[in-house]
C-alpha cells in the first residue's frame, strides 16, 4: 500500500507539467470542442506513461555501475527535477502561451513536459516500484489532471499554474528526500 501511495505522489508531482500546460491551453482555446481536450489529456498522458520505459531501459543498462549510489541518484534525480520545476515557476519571465490546436505544438509541449517522466523511469527501477502499475498510474493521472486542467483553464487565469507547478516540485523533492533516508536507516 506504501508503494502505490509513493507512486500515486509521483504521478501527480510528475503531471503538474502537464497540467500546467494545459491551463495554458485551455485559456488560450477557450471555444475548442470538447475532442481537443481529449486528444490534449491523450497526449499528455501518453507522454507522460511511455517516457520512463526509456529510463527505465537506460537504468538497465547501468545496473551494476548504479546498483552501490542507486538511493543518492534518485535523491539527485527527484531532487533535480522538483527544484527545476519551482525554479521555473518562481522565475520572472513569462512563458509563451502556445495554442494546441496544431498537432505539431501539442507533440513538441508533450515531450518537453515528459522529460523529466524519463529521469523518474529511471529512479522508478531503483526504488523497486511495479513498473507496470508505476507507468500506468502516471499515464493515467497525467490524462486526468490534463483534461481537467485544459477545461480549468477555459475559465481561469493564469495564477494557479504556477503554484501547481510549486507543489509538484515540492513532492518530488519530498520523494527524494524520504528514499535516501530509507536507504542510509535514518
Amino acid at each position: 500500500m506504501a508503494g502505490f501511495f509513493q507512486i500515486l505522489l509521483i504521478s501527480f508531482g510528475l503531471a503538474m507539467d502537464s497540467f500546467s500546460a494545459s491551463i495554458a491551453g485551455g485559456m488560450k482555446s477557450q471555444k475548442a470542442k470538447i475532442s481537443l481536450t481529449f486528444k490534449v489529456a491523450l497526449f499528455f498522458g501518453t507522454f507522460q506513461a511511455v517516457m520512463p520505459v526509456g529510463g527505465w531501459l537506460v537504468g538497465e543498462l547501468l545496473d551494476n555501475f548504479i546498483t552501490s549510489v542507486d538511493h543518492w541518484v534518485a535523491f539527485i534525480l527527484l531532487g533535480g527535477i522538483g527544484i527545476k520545476m519551482i525554479h521555473e515557476a518562481l522565475s520572472n519571465h513569462e512563458k509563451e502561451i502556445k495554442t494546441v490546436l496544431n498537432t505539431k505544438t501539442l507533440f513538441m509541449l508533450s515531450l518537453a513536459t515528459s522529460i523529466d517522466a524519463f529521469i523518474v523511469g529511471i529512479t522508478l527501477r531503483l526504488i523497486n516500484l511495479p513498473f507496470f502499475i508505476s507507468v500506468t498510474t502516471i499515464g493515467i493521472v497525467t490524462f486526468s489532471l490534463s483534461f481537467v486542467g485544459f477545461l480549468t483553464g477555459r475559465k481561469i487565469g493564469v495564477l494557479l499554474g504556477k503554484k501547481v507547478e510549486i507543489l509538484g516540485g515540492a513532492v518530488l523533492i519530498i520523494i527524494g528526500i524520504k528514499i535516501l533516508l530509507e536507504h542510509l536507516s535514518v
